[in-house]
């Protein structure tokens, strides 16, 4: 990926449509707006339509998402598991 989130591509409110788009792609967004929309939208911390702009704001949609799917601050992958560095600088003892 070319460090682009689809969210960059959005207004700053956008419209739940804009946002299933950005989530699931233009072919599933429809389908996942009327069965996947009204559940991840129960999910505590999931911004609301903001009444004066009319749609949701898509910074806090992102970083909705970024919490949800637990993607690290750093942008690197995840841990998976602790270092330990002494095994790969060891010299091998021959057989």
């Amino acid at each position: 990926m070319n460090g682009q989130s689809p969210f960059d591509h959005l207004p700053m409110f956008a419209s739940d449509h804009e946002i299933a788009i950005a989530i699931v792609g233009k072919k599933a967004a429809t389908d996942w707006l009327r069965k996947g929309f009204p559940a991840i939208e129960k999910v505590p911390g999931f911004p609301a339509i903001d009444q004066f702009h009319g749609g949701r704001p898509v910074p806090l949609v992102k970083l909705f998402y970024d919490n949800y799917l637990k993607v690290p601050k750093t942008g690197k992958g995840l841990p998976d598991g602790e270092e330990n560095e002494g095994v790969w600088t060891r010299s091998r003892q021959k057989a």
